[in-house]
């Protein structure tokens, strides 16, 4: 198989990509390890920032979303016997945030692949990237008990952090960039009207 961009990893980064580089004319093939039914039973966190919903929008992907996603221009934090808002409009510039579910998300990108008729490989197994820094990378997997290949003119990694792709990337070009915050997050999504409207 021939293509212009190979993409490890059909979560929504990969699919993102894959759509945006489509609506500009460039071939892409995506390679997931999993099946499709197994990534959409994924349950997951949605929070969407503000640029990324617009940029779900320009990848012609945005309807669902805005019927179904909720927009929250706040969010409360829980310490020492008290619960402070913090207002998003206030310290992001009038920006808000999208609360929509990362399986709904890939959902919406999967059916506009399938719309356009996209190649989205399920079930790929042992995927390498081969001579990533020539001219002619290529794409190794299996799938079915055979032996495919993929030739490209790049390779993209979408497969996040424990993902063959950044363990191929050759040491002398691999740049690690990292900000550790002094805190974690933990979101969760219920059924319930927004406490703010309460107060």
């Amino acid at each position: 198989m021939k293509t212009q961009v190979c993409i490890i990893g059909g979560g929504p980064s990969g699919l993102m990509l894959s759509q945006l580089l489509h609506l500009q004319g460039i071939e892409t093939v995506v390679l997931e390890r999993q099946s499709r039914e197994y990534v959409l039973s994924r349950i997951r966190a949605g929070v969407l920032e503000n640029g990324f919903t617009e940029l779900l929008r320009k990848a012609q992907c945005g309807d669902r979303m805005d019927k179904e996603g909720e927009i929250h221009d706040g969010f409360f934090i829980a310490h020492s016997g008290k619960l402070d808002r913090v207002d998003l409009h206030k310290y992001s510039n009038g920006s808000s945030v999208m609360v929509y579910g990362q399986t709904e998300l890939t959902r919406d990108l999967y059916e506009a692949r399938d719309r356009m008729n996209g190649i989205v490989i399920h079930n790929a197994e042992d995927v390498q990237p081969h001579d990533v820094k020539s001219a002619n990378p290529f794409v190794t997997y299996r799938k079915d008990n055979a032996e495919h290949r993929v030739d490209c003119d790049y390779v993209i990694g979408a497969d996040g952090f424990h993902g063959v792709s950044r363990k191929s990337i050759p040491a002398d070009v691999l740049k690690e960039y990292e900000k550790i915050y002094p805190f974690g997050w933990l979101g969760v999504l219920s059924r319930t009207k927004p406490t703010y409207k309460c107060l």
